[in-house]
């Protein structure tokens, strides 16, 4: 799996981050945000009031790996979505009794040539609610 975005291997992005942490998922935070594409990886920047944080995701064959500064500082293992749309899916599970859920997409829009890494949580009883979205231009 972690060939299936060769073609970006190497790049840079920069962009807009959206931060969602109200319990409604209305009020959304933004930020700026980087993204580089290296070995199969994802990395990551993005701030929240004022303090720069930073993650990344490692995809390999069989699984990711999820971390970040200010989400995930303890690295999570991901399953792969095989079947999912995008560059890649991935979901793992956190919380006290991993009855949470955790996934995270990336894809590349077409049309505008942009670079969108998206995460989303998800309830114990199955309700899911945006929460991360970096959309990034090529520099």
């Amino acid at each position: 799996m972690a060939t299936t975005f060769p073609d970006l291997a190497g790049t840079r992005w920069r962009g807009n981050a959206e931060l969602w942490v109200d319990p409604l998922g209305d009020q959304v935070e933004r930020s700026e945000c980087t993204l580089a594409v290296e070995d199969g990886s994802v990395r990551y920047t993005w701030s929240r009031e004022g303090k720069d944080q930073q993650g990344s995701i490692a995809v390999r064959a069989d699984a990711a790996e999820f971390e970040d500064s200010w989400h995930q500082p303890q690295p999570m293992r991901c399953r792969l979505l095989e079947e999912a749309w995008g560059l890649f899916q991935a979901e793992g599970r956190y919380g006290p009794e991993g009855d949470w859920g955790w996934r995270i997409a990336l894809c590349f829009r077409v049309p505008t040539s942009e670079l969108v890494l998206q995460m989303t949580n998800i309830a114990p009883w199955g309700e899911e609610a945006r929460a991360v979205r970096m959309v990034c231009q090529r520099v």
